[in-house]
């Protein structure tokens, strides 16, 4: 066996990737968000939330490599550095970055061929998604919501995926920013000057609740709340930087963006 042998995974798209590439084996620990692939849960032990990780427990595991994602997860990371284990901590935020994650796990754990093929493969179902979005007639605006208080705009590959599932990101300007604080909406006088006409909620591990969004001051004259376009996409499926935001997130994107299309009197 190459590469590191015992792995801990402090996020989700390390567990998907290397479950996908038939490398679980090397898994000793998981975050306690994993729910993809969903035996990960039943066979790993879960060892860190988001930003905390049972350190002592991740120890007694003898990790060779621990990975993580994001700023958010530098506490986490020096503490076990300073225990001896390496760790990666990777800062992936478009679409291409998620691909190339994807490519350097493989090549990392030995499994560089299959890690490239499950690459391509990502990449033709993001391009087939793209190719029926681009004859859609029309596109409608939309504002994805990843936290409601304050409110906090999409992330650089939500962004992303939603123009390639066929919408106009509402924010574009805020997208590009990686913090979470940088994408904060000060009021939502500029929201509603926008207009969004579908609103996507993922409220990072708790239920989006379209009616409060609707009921928000200024909000009914929207498009969006006149129309009833307020959907949630599940957090795994969107926020992860990983597999499943190119495959179940884009598809659920898309199909609620074809349908707005299709009411419209289109085909799509």
């Amino acid at each position: 066996m190459r590469g590191p042998r015992r792995i801990v995974c402090l996020v989700e798209e390390p567990t998907e990737v290397l479950y996908a590439l038939g490398e679980q084996d090397r898994i000793v620990g998981i975050s306690g968000f994993t729910v993809r692939p969903p035996q990960a849960r039943r066979e790993k032990p879960k060892v860190s939330a988001f930003t905390s990780a049972k350190i002592e427990r991740i120890l007694e595991l003898r990790p060779d490599l621990a990975i993580g994602f994001s700023d958010l997860q530098a506490d986490i990371a020096a503490q076990l550095v300073r225990a001896g284990v390496e760790v990666w901590i990777s800062n992936h935020r478009s679409v291409a970055g998620i691909l190339d994650y994807v490519r350097r796990l493989g090549a990392l754990v030995g499994a560089a061929a299959r890690a490239e093929a499950y690459a391509d493969a990502l990449e033709r179902g993001v391009a087939a998604v793209a190719e029926a979005a681009s004859r859609f007639p029309v596109r409608p605006r939309v504002y994805f919501e990843e936290w409601d208080e304050p409110r906090i705009s999409g992330i650089q590959w939500v962004a992303e995926l939603v123009r390639i599932a066929g919408g106009d990101d509402l924010f574009p300007e805020l997208a590009a920013e990686p913090l979470a604080r940088a994408r904060i909406l000060a009021d939502d006088t500029e929201l509603l000057r926008r207009d969004p006409q579908i609103v996507f909620g993922s409220w990072c591990g708790k239920r989006f609740r379209p009616e409060q969004v609707a009921a928000r001051p200024g909000w009914a004259g929207t498009s969006a709340v006149r129309e009833g376009q307020l959907f949630e996409i599940k957090s795994p499926i969107i926020l992860q930087p990983g597999p499943a935001a190119l495959t179940d997130g884009l598809t659920a994107l898309h199909r609620h963006i074809a349908r707005w299309v299709r009411a419209r009197g289109f085909s799509g």
